[in-house]
């Protein structure tokens, strides 16, 4: 039983990360989703994107003594936060166009819409 706890076991640290990784996909999405609640263009999501990958950045170096400014897990972490931030925008925007114009669009899917004719 003692083995139990005070063992150096890979679980807890695992489960951290996990953690840390479902926050930043968590953050890219709300980050997204709030550039377009404030009708901004996509471009902020991509500033906001970048800001929080620098962030991610700094909590692997923090919490798991990774790399601060290793231009391959910045690049990694940018791209793969910048798919949940992308897609919270258009999943928003697409609701946005929806609602507020149903006379002129309508959705073709969670993330376009289309004329209507």
């Amino acid at each position: 039983m003692q083995g139990l706890f005070f063992e150096a076991d890979a679980g807890p640290l695992v489960a951290i990360r996990v953690i840390v990784l479902f926050l930043g996909f968590w953050t890219a999405w709300r980050a997204g989703k709030a550039v377009a609640e404030g009708w901004s263009d996509y471009p902020l999501v991509i500033v906001y994107t970048f800001l929080l990958a620098w962030a991610m950045q700094f909590l692997h170096h923090a919490l798991f003594n990774g790399p601060m400014l290793n231009a391959f897990y910045y690049i990694l972490d940018f791209v793969t936060l910048l798919v949940f931030s992308t897609a919270g925008f258009r999943y928003r925007r697409t609701n946005q166009m929806v609602n507020n114009y149903y006379w002129l669009y309508e959705k073709t899917s969670a993330f376009s819409w289309k004329d209507k004719h």
